[in-house]
């Protein structure tokens, strides 16, 4: 299906594993050139040769810690005029408010929260002034079903869910879109791994790993397949009349009543 997007570009953050490389893959199936940004040079490298094996596409790699703000303003200079921004690098630690401690909460947040906020603000700032642009914010369903035991996680994301529709609902004055994704228990190879490791230690087989989400929605996660379709789908025109909203995609785990 082709969306729209043939010779547009994208920067997307955490693009070298997961929902990123995911939804990195499949716009350039739609054949929209990339920016992706990671901490790690070897990884960015590695997604970049996968998606070329498959894609006649420009990829641009760069090797960034975004938890520091002026590494936020230098991206988006080395980038220039995006017609898509994806939010995804950072991830939140588990734990509750007795738990975490200060620097735990202040290094995870500066990625996920703060990260998202500066690059943001450089991009929006040229999105605005261009008169066009979308920004897709890959933030997690904590934030709409808050858990104690997952609290820097579910505020952070709260927050970010909040920045969303603050911008969704300004940005068609200036000719943008905001919106936001919130995925629920994904397939990455991260949580892939974390399951293994506890398959190993609960069920005596690192293999039985499935086993552990059989009572999720439709007895699996969502695949970073299906969270880079709507990514994509999202940038589309054909979605041009969606901002300041967010859409989450957990398989109905946050409407339960129990």
């Amino acid at each position: 299906m082709k969306l729209g997007l043939q010779g547009k570009r994208a920067l997307i953050t955490g693009g070298s594993r997961g929902i990123g490389l995911g939804a990195a893959q499949l716009l350039a199936g739609e054949g929209c050139h990339l920016h992706l940004a990671a901490r790690s040079a070897a990884d960015l490298e590695t997604a970049k040769a996968g998606i070329l094996r498959n894609h006649a596409v420009e990829i641009s790699c760069h090797a960034v810690d975004l938890s520091h703000a002026t590494n936020a303003v230098a991206l988006a200079r080395e980038c220039g005029d995006v017609d898509f921004l994806v939010n995804n690098a950072g991830a939140i630690p588990q734990g509750t408010l007795d738990a975490l401690d200060d620097a735990t909460w202040k290094q995870s947040w500066d990625l996920k929260v703060f990260g998202f906020i500066d690059i943001t603000r450089e991009i929006y700032k040229r999105m605005r002034e261009r008169r066009s642009g979308v920004i897709v914010n890959v933030i997690g369903a904590a934030g709409e079903r808050p858990v104690a035991s997952y609290i820097a996680g579910s505020m952070g994301n709260a927050a970010l869910m909040a920045m969303t529709r603050a911008l969704g609902a300004e940005s068609p004055e200036f000719g943008v879109r905001v919106v936001g994704i919130n995925p629920g228990g994904t397939a990455t190879d991260r949580a892939v791994k974390r399951l293994r490791e506890r398959a190993g230690k609960e069920l005596g087989n690192a293999e039985r790993w499935q086993e552990l989400v059989g009572k999720s929605p439709f007895g699996r996660m969502a695949t970073v397949e299906e969270i880079g379709a709507l990514v994509t789908f999202l940038c589309s025109p054909l979605s041009g009349y969606t901002t300041g909203t967010i859409i989450t995609v957990d398989g109905g785990a946050s409407s339960r009543r129990a």
